[in-house]
């Protein structure tokens, strides 16, 4: 049978299952990579599960969320991160060296192998042809462990890419143009292929702004061929011996088929407040802005940040801006320091940022009330940006740099053809490594007064007895249910983290949880379509389980966060029908009687008595999932058959 190169990498992996789009499969992981906002608590899970050292072929610990020392938090767990990975086997990418996804592709990812990440852009590694795939931390920890990991095998969507960019259109314009086209919601479960004669036109790094973005599309990851392109980047890396060449079959099948001629499209943006709420630039050209921002893992390559510069170069940014760029990794940021590149976007009046996540995760550059801040980071959830009535608008460096200068929104293609500028990509680019430390399985771990156990469940109850504590709306993300920014040097401290659960939605909701904990009532979230998007962030589960919460109630979930919720003893119910989401109201009480028999026996129905009203309840779980919840989370279940 033809395969797609999706099924061509899952089948030289696979551990469990077969390759049926739908059903559950685990498959061997190669690599992983953490981050420090999400890898303290992975890392703590490894340890609580007694194994003495990592079995994968490679795991990166990477130092890029947290990086601003306001008190000791952060400090002490990035040395907790420091000493427990030399001892148990864990490369640390200390904090200055960059952003883990941009790195990652740079110094360490390999076509056709499989990378698991505590992150959600994890399949940013899908621009060199690798299954990347974003997890919880706990998924991560087991894979560490040398545990499969499991997913549905996904139906496969080919995006055949034809012709070539026109001058002020870029990697960020496609991207959002399939967000156009496939939207935030509806894709769970599937991959996106990338083929077609445009996919030589574009280098690793735009094919890595593309598949990063995948993240917003809900899919489990996105992919690109590895050709002679990927073999020029990797040569570049000094790491050529890494590459080989990855395609799918010549009349491969796929589930579905989007043509995208590259030559047809136009600079757009995502306004606020979703990645999926795409217009056109010039639809919105004249857009007064307050600050414009180049960065994240999105847009931070050594191309895109030459881009902006040579767009910037001998002018002066608008008075009315303010501009902000942040290179994605040291080697960047060197780089462009030595060329000149650097000395241009000073010049013309831009702030320079680490290499860090930064202002994409809320850390730091909070537009001002009700400002309008342009980006080129991947998400523009309300108030993620630390603002919450600020409007961001995602777009790509090229629109980014004119708009820095006009003062307004613009859309580049009205700029001379012959003014885009031409980067020439350095045959070889400057290695050094010294910032990546490697492990000697010596020492002692470090732990602060910061860092706290990992919160285990109770095995899952006869039957649940408790009260809807929230009734929330469709897209609620994981930013909405664990805010970021600031509270994030919490994340080791899940105690001191939970008190800010939903802290944008309901401020109240975390003390009336816990309150009703103390009762011994549980709690009960009830939601619309699609939630859970966004992050990987698994405390959107783990905070939420520590306050008593132990189901939620929704017309549809993100692959993520249902997984997460799963892994910490809390169970996702779907509406059956959806209708009944109107019926119930905050506050009703809420009771299943024989919940633990019938995730037992199989059943994929439930009855439950909402607010005196009866409603039916669907479970879609694999036999797996429901140990899981038996067990009353991955934790308790992994460490029983360690």
């Amino acid at each position: 049978m033809k395969q797609t190169l999706t099924y061509k990498i899952l089948q030289k992996h696979l551990i469990e299952g077969e390759l049926k789009a739908g059903s559950e499969i685990g498959i061997r992981i190669d690599q992983t990579l953490t981050q420090d906002a999400t890898g303290t608590m992975a890392y703590l899970q490894f340890e609580a599960m007694g194994i003495p050292r990592v079995k994968t072929d490679l795991s990166v610990s990477y130092v890029d969320h947290n990086t601003l020392q306001m008190g000791f938090e952060n400090a002490d767990d990035h040395k907790y991160l420091m000493t427990m990975n030399k001892k148990y086997g864990i490369h640390y990418s200390k904090a200055g060296n960059g952003i883990c996804h941009q790195v990652h592709v740079e110094r360490f990812g390999k076509p056709g192998a499989t990378l698991l990440g505590s992150d959600s852009h994890t399949p940013t590694g899908g621009g060199i042809g690798m299954i990347a795939i974003g997890a919880g931390g706990l998924d991560v920890a087991v894979a560490m462990g040398g545990g499969p990991f499991y997913l549905t095998c996904p139906k496969v969507i080919n995006v055949k890419l034809e012709g070539k960019l026109r001058p002020w259109v870029s990697a960020k314009d496609v991207i959002l143009k399939v967000l156009e086209i496939l939207t935030t919601k509806g894709n769970v479960g599937c991959v996106v292929e990338y083929s077609g004669s445009g996919v030589a036109e574009l280098s690793v790094p735009e094919r890595a702004t593309i598949t990063n973005m995948g993240a917003e599309l809900g899919v489990t990851t996105s992919l690109f061929p590895s050709d002679d392109i990927t073999k020029e980047f990797l040569k570049a890396q000094q790491r050529e011996d890494h590459w080989s060449e990855l395609k799918a079959d010549e009349d491969a099948v796929y589930d579905r088929v989007i043509d995208i001629d590259l030559g047809d499209l136009k600079p757009r943006v995502a306004c606020p407040h979703s990645p999926d709420n795409i217009k056109l630039v010039s639809e919105l050209d004249g857009l007064k802005v307050d600050q414009v921002a180049i960065g994240s893992c999105t847009n931070a390559s050594y191309k895109d940040l030459m881009i902006a510069a040579s767009i910037l170069k001998g002018k002066k940014i608008s008075p009315d801006v303010s501009l902000i760029v942040a290179p994605g990794s040291k080697q960047v940021f060197e780089m462009i320091s030595r060329n000149g590149a650097l000395s241009d976007l000073i010049a013309s009046g831009a702030r320079i940022m680490e290499s860090a996540c930064g202002f994409c995760i809320g850390a730091g550059q909070a537009p001002v009330t009700e400002g309008v801040s342009v980006r080129t980071n991947n998400r523009n959830f309300e108030g993620r940006s630390g603002t919450k009535s600020a409007g961001i608008y995602l777009v790509s460096p090229e629109t980014a740099a004119v708009t820095a200068i006009k003062g307004v929104l613009t859309d580049p293609a009205t700029m001379p053809e012959n003014e885009y500028p031409k980067v020439t990509i350095p045959e070889s680019f400057i290695i050094d490594d010294s910032m990546v430390l490697k492990p000697d399985f010596k020492g002692d771990v470090f732990r602060g007064p910061n860092i706290g156990e990992p919160p285990f469940t109770e095995p899952l109850a006869e039957k649940i007895i408790g009260k809807i504590n929230l009734k929330v709306g469709d897209k609620i993300t994981t930013d909405h249910i664990m805010p970021a920014g600031a509270r994030l040097k919490y994340r080791s401290n899940v105690p001191a983290y939970s008190k800010y659960v939903f802290e944008g939605v309901d401020p109240e909701f975390s003390s009336r949880a816990m309150s009703d904990k103390e009762k011994g009532i549980f709690s009960i979230i009830v939601a619309g379509a699609s939630y859970g998007q966004g992050s990987s962030r698994e405390h959107a589960a783990i905070c939420p389980m520590y306050l008593g919460v132990r189901a939620v109630v929704a017309k549809s979930f993100e692959r993520i966060h249902s997984a997460n919720l799963i892994n910490f003893g809390i169970v996702p119910f779907n509406f059956k029908n959806e209708a009944d989401y109107d019926t119930v109201k905050q506050s009703d009480d809420f009771i299943i009687d024989g919940i633990r028999e019938a995730v037992e026996s199989g059943s994929e129905t439930v009855t439950a008595l909402c607010g005196g009203k009866t409603i039916e309840l669907s479970m879609t779980l694999s036999k797996r999932q429901r140990d899981i919840l038996l067990a009353g989370g991955l934790l308790n279940y992994t460490k029983a058959q360690v």
